[in-house]
C-alpha cells in the first residue's frame, strides 16, 4: 500500500509542471508590455470574483471553484466583504460570522487561539475552514487560524461541499480570501486599541514593479498585543503575508507566503454548568476568572505557509489552473484546566495538561475549465485532480493540579509533574480525489449543475505509547451533487439541489479501533433574488441534512475523556438572508435561521429523538449602517446591530437548558479624504450570558462589552 500511495503522490506532483508546459508563460517582448497594462483588468483569473460592492457580492468561488454568480450556485451562500468587516471592527474570523445565517460562531466566547464555527448544526472548526480555496485541515490541537487583517473577503457555503473539496464539514465551509497582489497600488496603515487594553498596528502596501510591468507585489501584516477580558491573559501576535503576481496575456502566476506567531496565556474558559448557567453554592464563576497559573501558563504557536496559483488560457475556451500550498504548524501548551466543582469545598477541580504538536499540510488542486456549446446548451465544464497530505506529530499528557477558588483565587504557580503521555503518536492522512462539474445553461434561463467525485484515502498511525496501537486504513468513497435553477429576467432564481457528503476521520474510539468516514446527504430548495434596480441579494432556503458516524470526545465526571462515534444526526431548517445597499448611504445585513436538530441514532438509546447539545435552534441578526453624504457632516457614519440566539442544551439528555440571549452592537466613524477614525462597541450593554455548553463541564461565557478605537490613513 505504501508503494502505491507514494507512486500516486509522485505522479500527481510531477503532473503540475507538465500540465502547464509549452504555454507562452514568461516570455513577452517589450512591444507587448503596453498591451499587458491595458488588458490587466481582463487578466483576472477564472477563480477571482468581482469585488464586493458595499455589503453586496455578485460573484462567489465557494460552491463552484470558479467565479460564478452567487445566484447560480445551487446552495445557500453568503459573502462578507472588506467594507462590512471594517464597519463592524472584526478582529477574528469567527467573529466575522456573527451576522451570517445558518452559522453559530463563538459558542464558547472570544477564544483567542481557535475560531469556533458550527454550520447548520455541525462542527466546521477543523474540517470546514478554507483559505483561498484550499482546506485548512486540522486535527487535535494543531489548529490553524488566519488573522482577519490579512483577509479581503469571507465566503460561507452552507451544506455539504465534499463533492468539490473532498472531506469537509457536513454543514458547510468558510473560505477566507487573502489580500494579495492584484496590480493595484496600496498605501494603507491602520492602528487600533480596545479597552482591555489590547492594541495593534497594521500596514497594507503594494504596487506594480513599474508602470508598464506585468509584475506586481503586496505586503500585508500587523503586530498586536496586550490584555484581554480574562485576568492575567495577555497575548501577542505578529503576522505578515507577502505576495507577488505576474499577469501576462494568457498566463497568470501568483506566489504568496504567510507567517504568524502567537505567544499568550489562555483566556476564557470551559466552566461547569453548575457555576455558570446556574448558580453554585459559591455563586457563579466570574467572567474574567483566569483558571490557570499565571506564572507557568503557556500557549505558543507559529505557522508558516507558502503557496502559488498558476493559470493559463490555452485558447478562448480552455483554461488550466493549479492551486498549491504547504503549511507548517507548531503549537505548545501547558497549564491546568477546570473540569468540575467540588461540592464540599466550593472550589473548581482542575487537571494539569500539556501538549507539543507539529503538523504539515500539503495540498494541490489541478483543474481544466472548458467553456463550449452543444446545440442550444452552453457548458462550463470543470475537471480536476486534487491531492492532500497531512501529517501530525503530537504528544498529550495530564497531571495533578490543586483546586481553585473561583471567587478568591490563590495562584501558587506550582503544578504536579505530568504523567506519562496518554497520546504520543505520528499520524498521516493522504487523500487523492478526481472530480468533474458541468454547469449547463439552456432554455432561456435554466441552469443545471452536475457534480461527481471519487476519493481514495490512506491513514497511517504510529503509536509511541506502551499500548503500541498502530493502525493502517485504506478506503474510498463517491460523492455527488445535482442542482437545477431557473433565472427570471427580474433576478429571481428558484433552485433545488441534492448532495451526498463524505469525510474521512483520523482517530480511534475508546476501544482503540479506527473509525470510518462520515457520510450523509442533503436536500435543499430555495430562491435567490438579485434585483435589477438596486445592489442587493435576498435568499431563502429550506434544507434537510443528515450526517452519520462522527467521532466525538465525551468528558466523564472524573475529567477523563472517551471517544465515540455518534450514530446519526439530522438537521432540518429554514434560512433567510438580506444583503442590500439600499442607497449610497444606507446598507443592511439581516438574517434569520430556525432548525429542527435531532439525534436519530446513537449508542445511547436515551438520546434518540433529542436535540444535540450546544446548538440553539433559532438564530437571528440585523445590522444597519448609515453614512452621511455631503454637507457639514459628510463622512460621518453610524452602525447598529442586534444578535439573538435561542435556547440550547448542555447535555444530550436534554435535561439542562442554556437560556437564550440578545446582544447589541454599535459603531460610529468619520471618514475624510485619506484618513478615518472609528469606535465600535460589541455587546454594548455588557450582557453576561453563557454562549453555549459542549457538555455539562464545558460551558463558555459570551464576549463582554468591548470598545475598539481604530484609525487609518491612506497615502
Amino acid at each position: 500500500m505504501h508503494s502505491s500511495r507514494n507512486l500516486l503522490r509522485r505522479l500527481l506532483v510531477s503532473s503540475v509542471p507538465v500540465i502547464f508546459a509549452g504555454g507562452p508563460a514568461f516570455s513577452q517582448t517589450a512591444v507587448e508590455l503596453d498591451t499587458v497594462v491595458v488588458e490587466a483588468e481582463n487578466a483576472v483569473g477564472v477563480a477571482d470574483p468581482a469585488p464586493v460592492d458595499g455589503y453586496v457580492a455578485r460573484d462567489v468561488t465557494a460552491g463552484s471553484k470558479t467565479a460564478a454568480p452567487l445566484v447560480e450556485v445551487p446552495q445557500s451562500v453568503s459573502v462578507i466583504g472588506s467594507e462590512e468587516l471594517q464597519d463592524r471592527g472584526v478582529q477574528k474570523v469567527d467573529e466575522a460570522l456573527r451576522y451570517t445565517p445558518g452559522v453559530f460562531a463563538q459558542p464558547f466566547g472570544a477564544d483567542s487561539d481557535t475560531d469556533w464555527i458550527y454550520i447548520r448544526g455541525f462542527d466546521a472548526t477543523q474540517s470546514g475552514v478554507f483559505l483561498d480555496g484550499l482546506q485548512l485541515y486540522s486535527y487535535a490541537f494543531a489548529g490553524i487560524t488566519v488573522d482577519p487583517f490579512l483577509i479581503d473577503r469571507i465566503e460561507v457555503l452552507r451544506g455539504p461541499a465534499s463533492v468539490l473539496y473532498g472531506g469537509s464539514s457536513a454543514g458547510g465551509i468558510v473560505n477566507s480570501v487573502l489580500k494579495r497582489a492584484d496590480g493595484q497600488r496600496y498605501r494603507y496603515v491602520e492602528a487600533g486599541i480596545d479597552d482591555n487594553p489590547n492594541g495593534y498596528v497594521g500596514a497594507d502596501i503594494g504596487d506594480r514593479f513599474s508602470e508598464t510591468s506585468p509584475w506586481s507585489w503586496r505586503l500585508v501584516g500587523r503586530v498586536k498585543g496586550g490584555d484581554t477580558q480574562t485576568d492575567h491573559a495577555d497575548n501577542f501576535r505578529g503576522v505578515v503575508s507577502p505576495s507577488v503576481l505576474f499577469e501576462g496575456e494568457s498566463t497568470r502566476l501568483e506566489v504568496y507566503g504567510l507567517y504568524q506567531y502567537d505567544d499568550q496565556r489562555h483566556m476564557g474558559g470551559f466552566w461547569p454548568y453548575v457555576g455558570s448557567v446556574v448558580r453554585a453554592p459559591y455563586g457563579v464563576v466570574p467572567r474574567d476568572l483566569f483558571y490557570s497559573e499565571p506564572g507557568v501558563d503557556k500557549f505558543e504557536a507559529q505557522q508558516a505557509a507558502l503557496g502559488f496559483e498558476l493559470e493559463h488560457d490555452v485558447n478562448d475556451w480552455t483554461t488550466l489552473r493549479s492551486n498549491t500550498r504547504w503549511i507548517h504548524v507548531e503549537r505548545e501548551e501547558y497549564g491546568p484546566y477546570p473540569y468540575d466543582w467540588d461540592t464540599t469545598d466550593d472550589v473548581l477541580n482542575r487537571i494539569n495538561f500539556a501538549h507539543d504538536t507539529k503538523a504539515d499540510l500539503f495540498e494541490t488542486d489541478n483543474q481544466a475549465i472548458f467553456d463550449f456549446q452543444t446545440g442550444a446548451v452552453s457548458h462550463q465544464l470543470l475537471a480536476g485532480v486534487d491531492y492532500r497530505h497531512y501529517r501530525i506529530d503530537q504528544w498529550q499528557a495530564t497531571g495533578p493540579a490543586d483546586p481553585l477558588d473561583p471567587v478568591d483565587p490563590d495562584y501558587t504557580n506550582e503544578l504536579g509533574a505530568l504523567f506519562a503521555p496518554y497520546i504520543d503518536e505520528k499520524v498521516s492522512l493522504d487523500q487523492l480525489g478526481v472530480y468533474v462539474q458541468d454547469q449547463l445553461k439552456f432554455g432561456g434561463g435554466w441552469i443545471a449543475t452536475l457534480n461527481a467525485r471519487y476519493d481514495q484515502y490512506w491513514i497511517d498511525r504510529g503509536d509511541r505509547t506502551a499500548a503500541h496501537n498502530d493502525y493502517d486504513v485504506e478506503n474510498g468513497a463517491f460523492s455527488g451533487r445535482a442542482g437545477l435553477a431557473y433565472e427570471f429576467p427580474n433576478g429571481f432564481v428558484p433552485y433545488v439541489s441534492v448532495s451526498k457528503l463524505f469525510e474521512p476521520q483520523i482517530g480511534t474510539n475508546t476501544a482503540g479501533q479506527p473509525v470510518g468516514a462520515q457520510d450523509g446527504e442533503q436536500y435543499e430548495a430555495g430562491i435567490k433574488w438579485a434585483p435589477t434596480f438596486m445592489p442587493a441579494v435576498f435568499t431563502a432556503s429550506v434544507f434537510d441534512l443528515t450526517r452519520r458516524n462522527t467521532l466525538q470526545s465525551r468528558q466523564l465526571g472524573d475529567g477523563s475523556f472517551v471517544n465515540e462515534a455518534l450514530g446519526e444526526v439530522r438537521s432540518r431548517g429554514i434560512e433567510l438572508e438580506a444583503k442590500a445597499n439600499i442607497t449610497e448611504s444606507l446598507k443592511l445585513a439581516a438574517t434569520f435561521t430556525t432548525y429542527d436538530l435531532e439525534i436519530e441514532d446513537d449508542a445511547n438509546p436515551a438520546f434518540i429523538g433529542n436535540q444535540p447539545y450546544l446548538i440553539p435552534e433559532t438564530l437571528a441578526s440585523l445590522w444597519i449602517d448609515y453614512t452621511v453624504r455631503g454637507g457639514t457632516f459628510d463622512g460621518l457614519g453610524f452602525g447598529a446591530g442586534v444578535r439573538y440566539q435561542g435556547e440550547s442544551y448542555a447535555d444530550n439528555e436534554n435535561t439542562l437548558k442554556v437560556p437564550d440571549a440578545t446582544v447589541f452592537d454599535a459603531a460610529i466613524r468619520y471618514e475624510r479624504d485619506n484618513w478615518g477614525v472609528s469606535l465600535t462597541a460589541k455587546n454594548v450593554f455588557d450582557k453576561e450570558y453563557v454562549a453555549g455548553c459542549g457538555g455539562i463541564y464545558t460551558c463558555g461565557y459570551g464576549e463582554g462589552r468591548t470598545l475598539l478605537l481604530q484609525t487609518h490613513v491612506t497615502f
